[in-house]
């Protein structure tokens, strides 16, 4: 499927973010670029250009520093001012790239990002949205992911009206929003939770109320609103019970002949699964609320997370999303 329009601008990819920055950026990049999307890669030129191989028809902007996974967020801009993370937001506020991706230091970029682009219109924060496979086969859009760690219950229900709009740009039509709690009825939860509910119903959007993680999972809302502690806690849950899943299908097809035979059948249905379910299937999470599309990537990606953010943020940019979300609020 090729993604190519006339006179698009690119998507602008962080080169030097991630674990595996910047070899594994690079790859997912290669294929995203093979796809048709129209890309500008930042980071050291010395380091980046031998890994592009023949592709020197890919623009690339130099830059002289990197964040570190380790770097604490609040103090990037100050220390590095010409960092591939800055640059590549920087691309986006000068209207040079539709899209800006980073695998990097997800804090770093949340403030970069925050205080470059700035946030939209009446928003305190922006959050991080994800977007996670449902069991009825449809997607739960789960917001914040690990943005804002400390919300107030007013904080939860802007994140509910970014939440929906996302979840309208993906096709839903009047999305179920859902607040995460340890039980369905009005007076479950922790204070935060209660005093939330209320000012999530007041709002013109179709509130279903308090929602369980595996209700969400089963699909009884649309969008699932939370913290970004709980948020985060809540996907890296799943992550692992995914790939233990994993490890343990295959200790077991390994144990005799006939499970061996027995998943060559299966194969099909078992890659099918897994590309629904794996991390690296998803590319990452949108940061909502700022203005610009920026996709916060896996940090420990591998190129085919890359590719996967790096269609993440095209699809959005091509799906008008700053827009969507502008009108709701």
């Amino acid at each position: 499927m090729s993604f190519t329009k006339p006179r698009e601008l690119p998507v602008a990819v962080d080169v030097m973010g991630g674990d595996h920055a910047p070899e594994a950026i690079v790859a997912g990049a290669l294929i995203a670029a093979e796809q048709g999307i129209p890309l500008v890669l930042v980071g050291d030129e010395a380091v980046v250009r031998p890994l592009l191989g023949k592709r020197r028809d890919i623009p690339l902007v130099h830059a002289s520093e990197q964040v570190e996974m380790g770097d604490k967020p609040t103090e990037t801009l100050r220390r590095k001012p010409s960092s591939s993370m800055r640059k590549t937001i920087g691309l986006v506020k000068d209207e040079k790239a539709c899209a800006a991706v980073s695998c990097g230091n997800s804090g770093a970029l949340v403030v970069t990002a925050h205080m470059d682009l700035k946030t939209l219109t009446g928003l305190e924060r922006p959050a991080i949205a994800t977007v996670l496979p449902r069991a009825d086969g449809g997607q739960l859009v789960l917001l914040d992911a690990g943005a804002n760690v400390d919300c107030r219950p007013e904080m939860l229900a802007t994140f509910a009206t970014l939440g929906s709009a996302l979840a309208e740009a993906l096709g839903v039509k009047t999305p179920k929003v859902g607040l995460l709690s340890i039980g369905a009825e009005d007076g479950k939860g922790n204070a935060q939770v209660r005093a939330a509910l209320p000012l999530l119903r007041a709002l013109p959007l179709n509130v279903v109320g308090n929602v369980e993680p595996s209700a969400a999972l089963a699909g009884e809302c649309d969008v699932l609103v939370c913290d970004g502690f709980m948020g985060n806690v809540l996907i890296k849950s799943a992550e692992g019970a995914v790939e233990t899943v994993m490890q343990l299908m295959r200790q077991e097809i390994r144990r005799n002949p006939s499970a061996r035979f027995g998943a060559f059948l299966l194969s099909g249905a078992l890659r099918r699964f897994r590309k629904r379910v794996a991390w690296d299937a998803h590319g990452g999470g949108m940061l909502l609320g700022v203005n610009g599309v920026v996709v916060v990537g896996h940090g420990r990606a591998n190129p085919v997370a890359v590719a996967a953010a790096i269609r993440l943020a095209w699809v959005a940019h091509d799906e008008a999303l700053i827009g969507r979300v502008v009108r709701a609020l």
